[in-house]
């Protein structure tokens, strides 16, 4: 049996669940890859706990449910244990990096990814802020380092969109992507076309935590950008930076422009579109009116879904319908798991 140690930075939605899963998961990963996962150390915003023989996960859980921080995991619990402290972790052979979002600097997970894989770490991460930021350079990092770089869960959660087009069409060219990649806005769109107005839907969304308080990383077109960006990069083999993908969001979208798209047997979604034009690629996130024929076209409220064309695989859609963060977390796990081969 293989032991893989894990040092987990962040324990919220998606960390927490993780944690439930590696324990759901844990006799099924011991029969099928003969493989034990254990955590040797994880932080939350209130501070951290390390053991080299592995931490107690059911106490960690009951701890994150009861919305109490891992400081309170036992009197010898870090009150301060920030990321970077954990990717050095000499007990530890895979970095998990869960940290909120930070498309500014992409801190605190940006040095931290840099510090786990100097220090010749697996790193797996549900964090766009860093890859969006920085790419390139922590995947020539990963590289130099002989380590993997692993992050199929930032985009479309549970959907392995990265997978797919990276190891499946491998050998392939793909001369076009369109995704309907933010189920926030989807969401939203799909209220719309139903009657609703803009910011009724979007209370509605905020009313089922889909949306948050502040949705404009959402409704601007940001969130799909920033996936079409990790895309660029790490399926088209496109170097891309956000400042390459032309971005419009959905506050626009009227009920006229949905009228006048229905009269036309047409619907609307936000759409993260990438067309090869020559050697490069053309980008956009914008509202867009698909026949309603079309596969993206009848992606419903709540889904995300994924069509890639090209050169030798034919044309490949794909799609998911999540409502909570577990399937994000499976693909961390599956990462993890892939991490080990």
């Amino acid at each position: 049996m293989q032991k893989m140690r894990l040092a987990i930075a962040g324990l919220g939605n998606v960390g927490r669940r993780l944690l439930e899963l590696i324990e759901l998961k844990r006799e099924w990963l011991c029969a099928r890859f003969d493989l034990e996962l254990v955590v040797v150390g994880a932080c939350d915003s209130t501070g951290g706990a390390e053991d080299s023989a592995g931490l107690d996960l059911a106490r960690m859980i009951a701890l994150k449910r009861e919305k109490k921080g891992l400081v309170s995991y036992s009197t010898r619990a870090q009150r301060e244990m920030h990321p970077r402290d954990l990717a050095g972790l000499a007990a530890a052979d895979v970095f998990v990096e869960l940290t909120l979002t930070n498309l500014k600097d992409g801190e605190p997970g940006l040095s931290a990814i840099r510090d786990a894989l100097a220090h010749k770490k697996h790193v797996v991460t549900a964090n766009k802020g860093p890859l969006v930021l920085a790419y390139q350079e922590l995947a020539a990092l990963a590289r130099a380092n002989g380590v993997r770089l692993l992050h199929s869960a930032t985009v479309t959660g549970g959907l392995p969109t990265l997978n797919l087009g990276a190891r499946d069409l491998g050998a392939a060219t793909i001369e076009k992507f369109e995704g309907v990649v933010n189920g926030t806005t989807n969401y939203i769109l799909s209220r719309m076309a139903a009657g609703e107005s803009f910011d009724d839907a979007l209370k509605s969304a905020q009313a089922i935590g889909m949306a948050e308080a502040d949705p404009s990383l959402d409704v601007d077109g940001w969130d799909a950008a920033n996936k079409l960006v990790i895309i660029a990069n790490a399926v088209l083999r496109y170097p891309t930076t956000l400042g390459d993908v032309s971005v419009e969001g959905i506050r626009g979208v009227t009920q006229d422009d949905l009228r006048a798209a229905r009269a036309r047997d047409q619907v609307i979604k936000l759409l993260a579109l990438a067309e090869r034009v020559g050697a490069a690629y053309r980008l956009s996130v914008r509202p867009t009116a698909l026949a309603r024929t079309h596969p993206l076209a009848q992606i419903g409220a709540g889904m995300m879904g994924v069509i890639y064309h090209t050169d030798i695989n034919g044309t490949i859609f794909a799609s998911i319908q999540e409502h909570d963060p577990y399937p994000t977390a499976a693909a961390v796990l599956r990462d993890i798991v892939e991490s080990k081969r």
